[in-house]
């Protein structure tokens, strides 16, 4: 017999100011008032597994110190990961056409600082390996979420992801999935080792073994934080950041009332003066 589902009682306002103030102290991401059916809906399932009526007993378990791998549970049912191949082209062609060229012949580092299920820390490898002029490359893909980081690492995807992505590209690096696999494919082997995949919260200290960076791609994430945050986060980065040295956020998040350390290059992508 399949265990009962419990009846779960409505998530209050207070229950979810608690959720709220939590997201916002761990991972600087501002929940607005319009996401408490979305916080009861990701939380539902925990509670059944629990078998916990209300949303005020999970968030007791969650922050429990005696409950560490429930409390990276809550984070991950909580933070937005939605991202494809290649989103705001754009961004990619600017890595081929301009910052490729005008770099020198040392290793080059890409950092994608909030890389969800890894499609653009993937997208960046691409463009290296595929422009880079056998030169040696890194990529970094970061996020707070351990959950979309396994699927990063795996690097299978549906084939719905790939609507921005070149068929030559596709041919060249991944592999198209078969009988239990249909309807997926997989970044090659090759690629998938040249690119790092690690847990990184971006409004804590970063580590120390990170070093530098040519570029930072920090894109479709601080549009989830209040401007302190913002501006906390951006500072946190930029000491990982060559002299000279590119940052790239999506074309809807500006950084002119952020810091003063960036210049703007064009639209969206800036230079560290």
């Amino acid at each position: 017999m399949e265990d009962p589902v419990i009846s779960i009682s409505p998530i209050t306002p207070e229950e979810f100011e608690r959720f709220r103030r939590l997201l916002q102290e761990h991972a600087g991401i501002a929940l607005l008032p319009e996401k408490r059916v979305m916080v009861a809906s990701r939380l539902a399932k925990r509670l059944n597994f629990y078998g916990l009526d209300n949303y005020g007993a999970y968030f007791r378990l969650a922050t429990d110190p005696e409950h560490p791998d429930e409390f990276q549970i809550l984070v991950n049912a909580l933070t937005t990961n939605e991202t494809y191949f290649f989103r705001e082209p754009s961004h990619f062609e600017f890595l081929r056409d301009k910052m490729l060229p005008a770099w020198p012949t040392q290793p080059l580092k890409i950092w994608s600082a909030a890389c969800s299920s890894g499609e653009e820390a993937y997208s960046l490898a691409m463009v290296l390996a595929d422009k880079g002029r056998n030169r040696a490359w890194e990529v970094l893909g970061s996020d707070l979420s351990t959950r979309v980081l396994e699927v990063a690492r795996a690097g299978i995807y549906p084939l719905d992801r790939i609507e921005q992505l070149e068929r030559r590209l596709m041919e060249k690096y991944c592999l198209k999935g078969v009988r239990s696999q249909a309807g997926h494919f997989r970044v090659n082997a090759e690629l998938r080792e040249r690119v790092k995949f690690e847990q990184i919260n971006l409004t804590q200290p970063l580590p120390g073994h990170l070093g530098k960076f040519d570029a930072i791609f920090l894109r479709n994430v601080l549009i989830y934080f209040d401007p302190d945050t913002k501006k906390r986060v951006v500072e946190n980065l930029l000491p990982a950041l060559q002299p000279h040295g590119y940052f790239v956020v999506s074309h809807s998040e500006s950084l002119h009332s952020v810091t003063q350390r960036l210049q703007t290059v064009v639209p969206s992508i800036y230079r560290l003066s």
